[in-house]
């Protein structure tokens, strides 16, 4: 068997991008501009203390499966970004990594590529082949989803900020930065948006109460923003309650209705634990106002990463984690349409590999986010939310069977079926004509710059997480193969940063022992 193929993907349908690849702790001396300062906390690993100040949701990764016991892949997705920020944050303040932070479907979808987009529908897929570079036995699948851009300004938008503004968000990374991003936010709503304010801390006040974001009110709403102070404990589910009772007071019909919230996620007052919370969000997301959650994570030292994540994906929301200021200007400016408007509800994927020529399949990533065909089928299915203009990408390793390639290359050599489905978030129904894609294998394959960025993203995360699938995968080859991509990294700011955060993670032994 030659190791060279091509992946065809027909019926390119649906567009933010989502692709689908096979072969992915601190103390608060932040300092400003120069970054962290201060010792490391020493626990378990050298550097990270497990519980206690530092709360992320255990993964267990996903194993190989044979296609000939289960063919099919079925998982939720979204576009969530936060783990991106968090491992940046904690490779620039020196701490040993933790392990459950690195979710490497989003170190991958941080970033945008070049996939199909859609014309007719929300979402486009498109399909890629490559060789694994960290096992040469196998290859790497790839399948990138890209939304519909859509105009924000063409709907009229109801927003709640509700802002966590106890003693634990005290600090220019946290309620300092808070403060900056949302006004920036302010500044690119337009006059018929409404904005209410709510703010927690031992107890919850409504500041402000469906302003509209003309010239003056834009000004009393960022006034308001200004005075806010840190103080107190963490009311935080009453001030979830509060922050949706203000949200259905001021509900535009056909219009964009969302809760932003920023936090620390570190609530100790009131309705504080994660399965009561959970369950409040979850009816919320139920009821029939169509009410999404934005959350925005801040601060380092006693993350709750575990309530931030759970907290959007049972409100039809989205996750970022903003670690500084240039953070705050991607998510709340440059992809204010992909954060604050969703245009794929309940998002899923479905991919089917035939058994005549995949012999097994790993999906990167997507650990938390596994579904059964049950769930993939049943429109009633709680699933992810993909904003406007976004990329996702999800990577399959795949073992290829033993077979003569002179009979089975072009149509006969099909490799998987890939199906998206998702809902309109208007009617709230199932679309019936969901996206679809047939993957064939050819006698040669096109191997992408964005592909090669992405499967240097999932071998940094493998490194990262220390993955007991992690292979050959190691520093010098991913430093090496990342220079190849130099005239591609450096005509986008964030794909140049990545590689000086793999080089400065290559230069330390917390993450590379071999120096």
């Amino acid at each position: 068997m030659k190791k060279k193929f091509a992946l065809t993907a027909v019926a390119l349908m649906g567009a933010a991008c989502v692709g689908f690849c096979a072969c992915s702790a601190a103390g608060d001396n932040w300092s400003g501009e120069g970054g962290w300062s201060g010792d490391l906390v020493i626990g378990e690993g050298e550097g990270f203390a497990p519980g206690g100040n530092y709360d992320y949701s255990p993964i267990i990764e996903n194993g190989f499966k044979t296609t000939d016991k289960e063919a099919s892949s079925y998982f939720s997705l979204d576009r969530n970004t936060a783990t991106y920020s968090l491992v940046r944050r904690q490779i620039n303040s020196n701490r040993t990594i933790a392990p459950d932070s690195v979710r490497i479907e989003e170190m991958i979808n941080y970033f945008g590529y070049d996939f199909t987009a859609p014309t007719d529908k929300a979402v486009a897929v498109s399909s890629y082949l490559a060789p694994c570079p960290w096992n040469e036995e196998n290859y790497l699948m790839l399948a990138g989803v890209k939304t519909k851009e859509y105009n924000l300004q063409s709907d009229a938008c109801n927003y709640v900020f509700l802002i966590d503004r106890s003693g634990s968000m005290s600090g220019s990374d946290r309620l300092g930065l808070a403060k900056k991003g949302i006004k920036k936010l302010v500044d690119n709503l337009g006059d018929n948006d409404t904005v209410s304010l709510v703010t927690y801390a031992n107890g919850v006040d409504v500041r402000l109460d469906g302003v509209e974001c003309s010239d003056s009110g834009k000004t009393q709403i960022k006034s308001k923003i200004d005075g806010l102070n840190a103080s107190g404990g963490t009311n935080g589910g009453d001030g979830l309650k509060k922050a949706y009772e203000a949200a259905e007071r001021h509900y535009i019909s056909d219009g964009n209705n969302r809760v932003i919230l920023i936090s620390d996620g570190d609530f100790n007052v009131g309705m504080s634990s994660q399965d009561d919370l959970k369950e409040f969000i979850q009816n919320k997301a139920q009821q029939q106002k169509s009410i999404y959650l934005t959350v925005l994570g801040v601060g380092m030292g006693n993350t709750r990463d575990t309530i931030l994540e759970t907290l959007a994906t049972c409100g039809n929301g989205n996750y970022a984690y903003l670690d500084n200021e240039l953070e705050a200007e991607k998510v709340l400016v440059t992809e204010l349409g992909g954060t604050l408007k969703t245009v794929a509800k309940d998002a899923k994927a479905s991919v089917t590999f035939d058994k005549d020529t995949v012999e097994k399949y790993r999906l990167i990533g997507y650990d938390t986010k596994i579904l059964t065909e049950d769930e993939f089928n049943s429109s009633k299915t709680d699933a992810g939310e993909i904003g406007s203009n976004l990329c996702v990408a999800a990577l399959y390793e795949i073992k290829l069977k033993e077979f003569d390639m002179p009979t089975v290359v072009g149509a006969d050599a099909k490799l998987a079926d890939i199906e998206i489905r998702y809902k309109d978030v208007q009617t709230n129904v199932e679309l019936n004509d969901s996206v679809k894609s047939e993957v064939y294998l050819n006698a040669s394959y096109d191997y992408t710059d964005d592909f090669k960025f992405i499967s240097c993203v999932a071998e940094f995360g493998l490194l990262l997480r220390q993955s007991a699938y992690k292979g050959d995968a190691s520093f010098e080859n991913l430093t090496e193969r990342l220079g190849s991509l130099s005239e591609y990294t450096s005509k986008d700011p964030l794909k140049n940063e990545f590689v000086q955060l793999v080089g400065k993670a290559s230069e330390n032994p917390i993450y590379s022992p071999s120096k």
